[in-house]
């Protein structure tokens, strides 16, 4: 954590760590860590609301955990973008960070795959391997989404690839 900012480890200390190494194969080992995950979530959403930073909400799209879907959004000159977030847990997972997805700003930005897959290849994989079993989702949101949007978010509005919903709106009526 050397070498980051005050508030991001801030932020990081206060998202519990799991413990439980389980993947979606592994039965019940994979329950308790679906539990430990959502633990993690809601400490996460209580404490980004609590300090007036709520720009998430996810929930498990199936029974066993492993397909999660949502919305989260970036306030760019104080206008809200809000996108749909959806993504798959590994067969692998924890050793493998799940893909976080984007799917409407498919192809807007360079640093994203086929299908909205946001690149978090350099700066998070490396974080992720260095951290497991410990990091789950919540920390994926924190450490990899969160400043993806930061980055990606206000150069997209900026270039024109992204407009505000209202922008979109008056424009179609005119």
């Amino acid at each position: 954590m050397e070498g980051w900012d005050p508030n991001t480890k801030s932020t990081l200390t206060q998202i519990p760590l799991l413990t439980t190494k389980a993947g979606p194969r592994d039965g019940a080992a994979w329950t308790q860590r679906l539990k430990e995950e959502y633990k993690a979530l809601i400490a996460y959403t209580q404490m980004n609301k609590s300090n007036d930073n709520d720009w998430f909400r996810i929930s498990a799209a199936n029974p066993e955990g492993t397909r999660w879907i949502g919305k989260c959004w970036y306030i760019h000159n104080l206008l809200k973008y809000e996108f749909d977030l959806q993504f798959d847990i590994p067969v692998t997972y924890p050793s493998t960070a799940p893909e976080l997805e984007l799917p409407e700003l498919d192809g807007k930005t360079q640093k994203m795959y086929r299908g909205g897959k946001i690149c978090l290849t350099i700066h998070f994989k490396p974080l992720w391997a260095k951290n497991c079993p410990r990091f789950g989702i919540a920390h994926a949101l924190c450490l990899g989404l969160a400043p993806w949007l930061a980055a990606e978010v206000p150069i997209l509005v900026d270039s024109g690839m992204i407009k505000h919903k209202d922008d979109t709106t008056s424009t179609s009526e005119s």
